[in-house]
């Protein structure tokens, strides 16, 4: 089944991969947030994505976002795909707010153990697993390479945030979960535990990220808990959270997941949806990435497809530029590179890792001219078209190098195209685009229509 683990294109800047969520930049005000089907757990993502759990993120924290905008703010604009959200830039501030309803999780680990305090709240003695706080308590963590627990106190002292924002965020946490609550109480859901993340647009605060999610809270069946409080069951991650400690060996937790636990973790996931929204998801399809490249396209977020011209050194602009005119004449985004094969090869890794995983059509033209080596690199290792266009001085120059763009080794499929024009013709029929070949034909039939008036007006009828 089809996952959405990242989405790697040229055409928009990445300013972010998280453990979940990618961001985009689209402009100095709007952010593109990609909720992906990895899931993480214990501070790391697992080998093994869930399908259609991006989906379920993405419409769930819009959905949340639309019903808590009287209590505070957000940074949310539009769903633009059912794994992608348009948002509006903020400063986020780098400290999460966990706010617990009940004892549990990682909390009641640690109680376990011993331990008293969490993020410098008080707990008292005597607690039981799952029971309920008198009032929620707020347990704030920083955002850092592992998150760590932290007291508020220490968050004004080590400058994460001011005294005065801080007491708002924490005010703010307690009215968004209590509301929580009362919605999903309705709904025959607990809402045992979550975290929300804040930051400021124009200097005012604002809630981002994501909330109330199965990746974000705890959720209990409420009709389970009152029976079996000890053992309430779960309609969130803690599901996988909980295989994960079982099979934990040495030390480690596995990084990937068996099938029934994938299955299962799905079935949760769109259960929780429905539950909270009253909707049902449509079917997980198989086209993921094909439908994401669609809206993408139909938002004008990036071009259909894109060429890439990389050239070897930057004396070879002008020749390249002469390409790029002609593309852009056809809506196609260009994206000139600088890489030597021989000179800084070591860059072409990254090159070609980009490339392969694009999100939408491409095609390569390599410029090279002596001792080509940057088209065969090339086309041994990338999994689109690669058209070599050697920047000859003169015919002097073709003759004595072009062997080297012609001579590929074997399972180095490189074509070589000496005129600029012809060569970027060619790239753009690589890329198969619909509207490409509509008006390609329109092309070849005004050129035979042309030439056939000419022919008649040769010929004197």
């Amino acid at each position: 089944m089809n996952c959405l683990t990242t989405i790697i294109t040229p055409q928009i800047e990445k300013i972010h991969s998280g453990k979940v969520r990618e961001s985009f930049r689209i402009d100095e005000n709007t952010r593109m947030i990609v909720a992906t089907d990895r899931i993480s757990s214990f501070d790391k993502v697992l080998d093994t994505p869930i399908p259609g759990k991006g989906a379920v993120l993405n419409k769930l924290a819009a959905y949340w976002f639309k019903e808590t905008k009287d209590i505070i703010e957000n940074h949310f604009v539009e769903v633009i795909d059912p794994n992608i959200s348009l948002v509006r830039e903020a400063t986020p501030i780098r400290v999460e707010m966990i706010v617990r309803g009940y004892m549990t999780g990682s909390a009641w680990r640690s109680y376990q153990q011993g331990k008293r305090t969490v993020s410098g709240v008080q707990i008292p003695d005597g607690m039981k697993k799952n029971q309920a706080f008198d009032e929620p308590i707020v347990t704030p963590t920083t955002k850092e390479e592992s998150d760590r627990e932290i007291s508020a106190k220490e968050l004004v002292e080590e400058g994460w945030v001011s005294a005065e924002i801080y007491k708002a965020m924490e005010k703010t946490s307690l009215k968004l979960f209590k509301h929580g609550q009362a919605v999903l109480k309705e709904r025959g859901i607990i809402l045992v535990d979550t975290k929300y993340e804040f930051g400021l647009i124009d200097n005012k605060l604002v809630l981002i990220d994501e909330i109330h999610t199965p990746d974000s809270s705890r959720f209990w069946s409420a009709e389970n808990y009152e029976t079996e409080p000890d053992n309430a069951e779960q309609l969130d991650k803690e599901y996988v959270r909980s295989y994960l400690l079982k099979h934990k060996k040495d030390g480690a937790y596995p990084n990937t997941l068996p099938n029934d636990v994938v299955q299962e973790t799905t079935r949760r996931y769109r259960d929780i949806y429905g539950m909270i929204t009253g909707e049902v998801l449509p079917e997980i399809d198989n086209n993921t990435r094909s439908r994401v490249h669609a809206n993408l396209v139909r938002h004008k977020l990036i071009k259909d497809g894109f060429v890439a011209i990389i050239m070897g050194s930057p004396s070879d602009l002008d020749h390249c530029n002469k390409m790029k005119d002609i593309m852009e004449q056809y809506d196609i985004m260009v994206d000139l590179r600088v890489v030597s094969a021989h000179k800084n090869g070591e860059n072409l890794g990254q090159v070609i890792k980009e490339y392969n995983n694009s999100i939408e059509p491409a095609a390569i033209i390599a410029v090279a001219g002596r001792s080509n080596g940057l088209g065969g690199a090339l086309a041994a290792n990338v999994t689109v078209p690669v058209i070599n266009c050697p920047p000859f001085k003169d015919k002097t120059d073709q003759m004595v190098n072009i062997n080297s763009s012609l001579m590929m080794p074997s399972n180095t499929p490189a074509v070589t195209v000496v005129d600029p024009k012809n060569a970027a013709m060619a790239a753009l029929r690589t890329l198969n685009l619909p509207r490409l070949k509509t008006r390609f034909e329109e092309e070849i039939n005004e050129m035979k229509s042309e030439l056939k008036a000419a022919d008649k007006r040769v010929r004197g009828r």
